[in-house]
């Protein structure tokens, strides 16, 4: 059995931040909450990965750290979207400020994409966002108050020293995912 494995970088000490932003969705029928101490910002879904891959995944990811240029650096995590679209629904995330880490998170996605695409990882389908899920939604029944939150509220989370990015192992748990890092690699 593999391990359902994705890369990320934590949002340590912002749970806080997080919960207060959620708290914005309270009574919103249908949606479902993240847990915020797992907080975090995927730079690539690995999906379900032989356990015998994992010592050469963080070869891989030491070799995309050094290849990006990205140093320790802070990131500012505020502001609300939604994917695919407010019209219709599946995820809400806090997203990176522009200007304030969404680049450095960028050319570490790519740097990673492109190292494990060669491994042969699937290619991402869509452009990277960086941003860190809050809430799911199950069914449409408060889709119309998540769409005013979303357009009315920018809320600001909170400043996150970046230093490492973390392989993490995800596990499906009947009350949601339970994460533990296998490994994590520092960009310095």
């Amino acid at each position: 059995m593999g391990k359902r494995l994705f890369v990320g970088v934590d949002l340590d000490g912002l749970a806080d931040g997080v919960r207060s932003v959620q708290e914005r969705f309270a009574g919103a029928d249908g949606l479902r909450l993240t847990d915020p101490e797992q907080a975090h910002v995927t730079l690539k879904f690995l999906g379900d990965t032989d356990a015998d891959r994992v010592d050469e995944l963080v070869a891989a990811l030491e070799g995309a750290v050094d290849e990006s240029g990205v140093a320790p650096f802070e990131a500012r995590i505020g502001g609300l979207g939604v994917f695919p679209s407010l019209d219709y629904i599946s995820v809400v995330w806090v997203g990176v400020r522009e200007g304030h880490g969404d680049a450095e998170l960028t050319a570490l996605h790519e740097a990673i994409e492109d190292r494990t695409v060669a491994m042969g990882f699937d290619p991402e389908d869509h452009e990277f966002t960086p941003h860190a899920t809050v809430a799911r939604l199950d069914h449409a029944g408060g889709k119309e108050r998540v769409q005013r939150v979303v357009r009315e509220a920018d809320p600001d989370v909170g400043a996150l020293r970046v230093e490492e990015v973390r392989l993490t192992e995800s596990v499906l748990r009947a009350d949601g995912p339970e994460y533990s890092t296998l490994a994590a690699v520092s960009l310095d």
